[in-house]
């Protein structure tokens, strides 16, 4: 006896996982760098944790906005090609059908069976336009991506990532190199984590992102010791 065999997907249409990956790691990044940059300029712990938690509120507003725009304006763009798609299969159905053909058959689909498809598929508008999304857009039209979710993931994670370099100063330590060295291990930490999700190497992901975030964090430093206060 054989049973059905269920597995489940990541989320890949550029929803929440996305949102959330690249929220926490600007988050991450951006406050190492700032602090990095004003600490090296020499300024005193007060002023380097109201920089820190400037630049926390500030990006993830920032992030929050520039998520929901993207994602609306891709949906708001999806629904307009789906409009047009939609009335050509109300008003030439031959045509597309035979676009539906064309395409199947390049993939190695027997013509009579991508034409029987075809023609089953011109009488149900709705379901054809669902089928035409999939091939011609890559999209499914009912799983688009929920801007307020991306907003919402991005906001939160990007203010948790500004927020682990920032955890020394405010439980009284006065070490830059600690903090540093704190959001160091929130990069790596952070970079593991989605290479457990893309199936890569997690050791590979952490030090991918600890290297990144150290060449902006030299580079702020720099800058910040050769400005000065």
């Amino acid at each position: 006896m054989t049973g059905t065999i269920e597995h489940h997907h990541a989320d890949v249409s550029g929803g929440w996982l996305r949102a959330a990956t690249f929220g926490a790691m600007d988050g991450l990044v951006t406050n190492i760098a700032l602090i990095a940059g004003v600490g090296g300029g020499g300024v005193d712990r007060r002023t380097l944790i109201l920089t820190g938690v400037a630049g926390l509120v500030a990006g993830a507003i920032s992030m929050a906005i520039g998520e929901y725009t993207s994602v609306r304006t891709q949906n708001e763009q999806v629904a307009a090609e789906l409009a047009k798609e939609l009335n050509e299969l109300r008003h030439n159905p031959e045509g597309e059908a035979d676009e539906l053909v064309g395409m199947w058959v390049a993939r190695g689909l027997p013509e009579p069976l991508a034409r029987q498809v075809a023609d089953v598929l011109k009488r149900h508008p709705e379901q054809a336009l669902r089928v035409h999304a999939q091939e011609e857009l890559g999209v499914v039209p009912d799983e688009l991506p929920s801007p307020w979710t991306a907003a919402g993931s991005s906001f939160v994670c990007f203010a948790l990532g500004a927020l682990v370099p920032l955890l020394t100063y405010l439980l009284g330590y006065d070490s830059l190199w600690l903090a540093l060295g704190v959001g160091g291990a929130g990069l790596f930490a952070t970079g593991a984590i989605v290479g457990r999700f893309t199936a890569r190497p997690w050791w590979l992901g952490g030090l991918r992102q600890l290297a990144l975030g150290a060449l902006a964090a030299v580079a702020t430093y720099g800058i910040g010791v050769w400005i000065g206060v």
